[in-house]
């Protein structure tokens, strides 16, 4: 299998599958790709490994990761109960962007989802991930291999350009093809709730289950992952708003623009992104990191974004600009 190794930070960034599973069941952390974002995987069981993952990412143990499987049919393994419209979910949606927020069982640590009775689980759809959780007879946490609150990573060098010195192997599965992280959908009183918007748009979820309550972000305690105020955040300052009122109010600093469909007149290109030149949301959810990620790399003083439509992936990537521009 190709490997090679990358010169700024000496991690090895391959193809090399059985690699990947060799070092997970050592108990190291490898970053893998899935359709979502990379994700900073490692055994959800142990605790010092799933230690090891806060560790890396310097992410706070009151934030909950996600556990992966390799086929919902195992899931009665790690969590006490499904309700029926969790199955009905999982029947549409699984392997896919979709995080069910279910009872744990004792086996999974109180680690992973920070003492909550919950535990965040999903069956990934990327045929790496899908061959790495098969011959593994434990479940992975992963959450985004990224520092924590930064931009979600989309690629395997951005993977290496952030965490690169801190874990062993990035295995590399091109760009991911969504883009965005899962939608987390949790049961009240056998009543759904979206923790977290994501890679499945609400209105798909009510076309399976009928409709839904929607809980947004939460400042402290979160009770699924990606829950947190401040979160996928640049480095550089975000601001939201219509991009030609902000280009006139903001007219004497270097700024990044990164648009849905039109680019700003009269800004260099090489300073901005547009995230679908044909306003399609799934392209968007696609660009929306990799683009953040490559204006935060200009050196500018700030970064102008505009809401999409409230709509379908819309609603998911607004939820991510939101937070990116949240004060930290």
């Amino acid at each position: 299998m190709p490997l090679f190794t990358s010169n700024s930070n000496m991690t090895t960034i391959g193809t090399d599958i059985s690699h990947a599973i060799a070092l997970l069941q050592q108990g190291k952390l490898v970053a893998i790709p899935t359709e979502t974002v990379y994700g900073l995987a490692g055994n959800a069981l142990d605790e010092a490994t799933v230690s090891s993952i806060f560790e890396a990412k310097n992410r706070p143990t009151f934030d909950p990761l996600i556990i992966h499987i390799a086929d919902w049919r195992h899931a009665a393994r790690w969590v006490q109960a499904i309700p029926e419209k969790a199955e009905a979910l999982a029947k549409a949606f699984l392997p896919g962007p979709l995080t069910l927020l279910l009872p744990k069982r004792p086996i999974i640590p109180d680690l992973v989802t920070a003492g909550s009775p919950f535990v965040a689980i999903r069956v990934p759809a990327h045929p790496m991930a899908r061959k790495i959780l098969e011959a593994l007879d434990f479940p992975l946490a992963a959450p985004s291999a990224n520092p924590f609150g930064y931009i979600s990573p989309t690629t395997a060098e951005h993977v290496a350009q952030q965490l690169g010195e801190k874990i062993p192997y990035i295995l590399d599965g091109g760009p991911c093809q969504i883009g965005l992280e899962s939608t987390i959908v949790g049961f009240e009183s056998e009543a759904p709730v979206v923790f977290r918007k994501g890679g499945i748009p609400i209105e798909a979820i009510e076309q399976i289950i009928g409709p839904v309550t929607v809980q947004e972000h939460s400042s402290s305690n979160p009770t699924a992952p990606g829950m947190l105020l401040s979160h996928y955040a640049p480095g550089t300052p975000l601001v939201l708003g219509n991009l030609k009122e902000l280009a006139l109010k903001h007219s004497g600093l270097k700024v990044g623009v990164l648009a849905f469909r039109e680019p700003l007149p009269g800004l260099p290109p090489d300073r901005q992104i547009v995230l679908s030149a044909k306003g399609d949301f799934a392209e968007a959810a696609q660009h929306l990191f990799a683009g953040l990620r490559y204006l935060d790399g200009l050196d500018l003083d700030l970064i102008f974004a505009e809401l999409l439509p409230e709509a379908r992936l819309g609603r998911a990537i607004n939820d991510r600009l939101r937070r990116a521009a949240a004060k930290r």
